[in-house]
């Protein structure tokens, strides 16, 4: 934000050499946890569901182990060094104790990261983290079912995963492996009312979910997972706009 680069300025530093945060206000003393606020839109339909979600990660209602940015390097030909910053986990609404991992609409989930000046990842960069992670979590898939899509199931996977996290005592390290990732891919300029989905990494690597397009864009289910990256990126040493990089022949791939 402004005042990371008051000091970067003051420094003749590039801005991706700070760390990063999620630029969001403190978490109120009296904010819902994540049992809590899984009972409040329990039942809701997708687009109400969605705007509470919105209201309480921008209100600040998320894990203070979400907030802290982790360095991930990207493998680029002909480029001395690349490094994105990507949230330690997915987007979760909560206490660091009691959260609720959040799925979401993409078009919601990219109205958070356009809030935030962040981004949701494309696959290379999903492999990426995964490869970058300290933590690799195993997937826990639930058996297919009508209720894949409820509340109710989002909340048995998220405790499901916040023991893992226990074993590990994973803290605001970078963790990988226990969701499918809403990405952004080339391949949406032809399918815009879709959701595009990779991901979920076995421990060898092998991502159980390959680049996939056929759900369309209001299918949210308990499998999902919303990781922001930064819009502030460094190549070779300087700071770069994300999107620049995307849109640059030489970076994109």
């Amino acid at each position: 934000g402004l005042y990371a680069a008051i000091i970067c300025a003051a420094l003749a530093c590039p801005l991706g050499l700070l760390a990063q945060e999620l630029d969001l206000p403190a978490r109120a003393a009296d904010a819902l946890s994540g049992s809590e606020f899984a009972q409040v839109i329990d039942g809701l339909e997708l687009d109400a569901r969605d705007e509470r979600i919105v209201s309480e990660i921008l209100g600040g209602n998320v894990p203070r182990w979400l907030r802290s940015l982790r360095p991930v390097p990207i493998e680029a030909v002909g480029v001395g060094s690349v490094t994105i910053w990507v949230a330690p986990d997915y987007l979760a609404v909560g206490s660091d104790a009691d959260y609720l991992l959040v799925p979401l609409a993409p078009g919601t989930a990219q109205r958070i990261a356009d809030e935030l000046e962040m981004s949701l990842p494309t696959p290379a960069m999903v492999d990426a983290i995964w490869r970058a992670a300290s933590i690799k979590l195993e997937p826990e898939p639930i058996p297919p079912s009508s209720e894949m899509t409820t509340v109710r199931v989002f909340l048995r996977h998220s405790a499901t995963l916040r023991l893992q996290r226990e074993v590990w005592e994973v803290g605001d390290r970078l963790v990988a492996g226990h969701k499918k990732d809403v990405v952004v891919t080339a391949a949406l300029n032809e399918r815009r009312d879709r959701v595009a989905i990779y991901g979920w990494h076995e421990p060898d690597g092998t991502p159980i979910q390959p680049l996939y397009l056929g759900h369309d864009d209001t299918w949210v289910d308990y499998s999902h997972g919303i990781r922001l990256v930064s819009r502030v990126i460094e190549v070779d040493g300087q700071e770069m706009d994300l999107w620049d990089a995307l849109r640059s022949p030489d970076l994109a791939t």
